[in-house]
C-alpha cells in the first residue's frame, strides 16, 4: 500500500483497541475476529491473522479479555474471547483520550522530495497512485454493505452510524485523492 505507514508501536496500540473494540459487540473466536476484520474495517486497518491471535494472548495475559474453550463440532476447537470490565475501562479510556489527529503523512513527505526524479517518473507515480485510489475507492460498497448486515448482529445497532461515517470517511478521502493525483500529474504537463 502507498499511503502512509505507521510505527510497530501505533499499529500494535490500534490493533489491541480494535479487537477490544470488536469485543465489546460480543464474544467471538479469532477466526470470527479476523472475519470482521476482512469484511469491515480492512478498507483502513487490516491485520493478519498471526497479529490477532497474538494481540489476543497479549489482551489475555493484561485482563482486559478472557477465553474460554468451545468444543468444534466437526472442525476443530477453538477459544471464545470476551471483554472484561477492565478492557472496557481501557478502550473507553483510550476513545476519551486519543484524538486520532497525525499531521505526519508518509504520502506527502515522499512528494515534497519527489523533484528528484524525473518529471516521466513522477507522472507514473502519480497516476499508479491515481489508479489505486480509483481501485481502492471503487471497493468502497462493500464495506457500506457489510456495515448494514453486522449492524442487525450487535446489541445496539444504533451504533453502525459510526460505522458508516468511517465508510464515508474513506469514500471521500478516496475521492480527494483522486483529484489532487489529477491536479498533480496537471501540474507535471500530464496527461491523466
Amino acid at each position: 500500500m502507498i499511503f502512509y505507514k505507521w510505527n510497530m508501536w501505533e499499529v500494535i496500540q490500534m490493533l489491541k483497541h480494535g479487537i477490544l473494540g470488536l469485543l465489546n459487540y460480543g464474544d467471538m473466536t479469532g477466526y470470527q475476529i479476523m472475519s470482521v476484520f476482512r469484511d469491515s474495517l480492512n478498507y483502513f486497518w487490516s491485520a493478519q491473522t498471526s497479529q490477532i491471535y497474538r494481540e489476543l494472548q497479549t489482551l489475555k495475559d493484561r485482563g482486559f479479555v478472557t477465553d474460554t474453550p468451545v468444543k468444534g463440532e466437526g472442525k476443530p476447537d477453538s477459544r471464545l474471547f470476551s471483554i472484561t470490565e477492565e478492557g472496557k475501562r481501557e478502550l473507553v479510556e483510550w476513545l476519551r483520550t486519543e484524538t486520532g489527529f497525525d499531521t505526519r503523512s508518509r504520502l506527502l513527505m515522499l512528494t515534497f522530495f519527489r523533484g528528484e526524479l524525473t518529471t516521466e517518473e513522477n507522472i507514473a507515480y502519480f497516476k499508479a497512485l491515481r489508479d489505486t485510489a480509483v481501485k481502492y475507492g471503487g471497493g468502497m460498497g462493500t464495506p457500506a454493505g457489510n456495515t448494514a448486515a453486522y449492524a442487525v448482529k450487535v446489541p445496539d445497532p444504533g451504533k453502525a452510524v459510526y460505522w458508516k461515517m468511517t465508510v464515508e470517511y474513506g469514500k471521500m478521502y478516496m475521492d480527494m485523492l483522486v483529484q489532487w493525483c489529477d491536479k498533480c500529474i496537471e501540474m507535471l504537463g500530464g496527461n491523466k
